[in-house]
């Protein structure tokens, strides 16, 4: 059912690319976890994002890839949703991809003069899908890289961060080994030669705008 009053705006914004063979039914099955906590009866009825301007949930065919720029009304419950759908990605993807997640507060008024105890309880995090533990890290590790290059690229030139980018590997790599221990379960996350993917982990500093492709 729909949730009125609801705490929370919750946008959840990423692209997957699943597997060539993957089916809209399967698609479907998938986000089960998404369309029934809006209320749908099916991926189709529960697709349309609460904002009309965002393209909500879309398959495109062609590419092979999921696209989510989706908002709905929810509470903290939602990221059990969020482990299922996760879940179920995982077996259909292709490669590792990061989904971002939005918590808006929609009881918090920044214009408002209120307690001073009263705080926003906007929230950010990120989600991470794979076909294995490798594709997974392999994102993480091109996003971290990619924040920290940012970051630094404000005091440092770019040319003279090849050594923290090769301590990130190095962490990333004893990460892996650790994971795999006497298991074979894919290749080491590797450097790709600058960042890839956007975002990052965390908690968000403010509000963060909404995505819209």
């Amino acid at each position: 059912m729909p949730r009125y009053n609801a705490p929370f705006e919750i946008h959840v914004h990423g692209d997957v690319q699943l597997r060539a063979d993957v089916t809209f039914a399967q698609i479907q099955e998938a986000l089960t976890p998404l369309w029934q906590y809006a209320g749908a009866k099916s991926l189709a009825d529960g697709a349309t994002s609460v904002y009309e301007e965002e393209p909500g949930i879309r398959f495109e065919q062609k590419e092979h890839v999921l696209q989510l720029c989706w908002t709905v009304a929810g509470d903290e419950d939602f990221r059990q949703a969020l482990d299922e759908m996760a879940m179920a990605l995982n077996e259909l993807s292709d490669r590792g991809a990061a989904i971002e997640i939005t918590f808006y507060d929609t009881e918090f008024d920044e214009e408002e003069e209120g307690d001073p105890e009263d705080e926003s309880r906007d929230d950010f995090i990120m989600l991470f899908v794979g076909p294995n533990p490798a594709a997974i890290m392999q994102v993480q590790r091109d996003l971290l890289v990619e924040d920290v290059v940012n970051l630094m690229e404000r005091h440092f030139d770019g040319a003279e961060l090849s050594g923290v980018v090769a301590e990130i590997d190095k962490l990333f790599g004893e990460r892996f080994d650790a994971l795999v221990n006497s298991l074979e379960i894919g290749k080491r996350p590797r450097g790709t030669g600058g960042s890839g993917g956007s975002g990052g982990g965390g908690h968000g500093g403010g509000r963060r705008p909404r995505h819209l492709h």
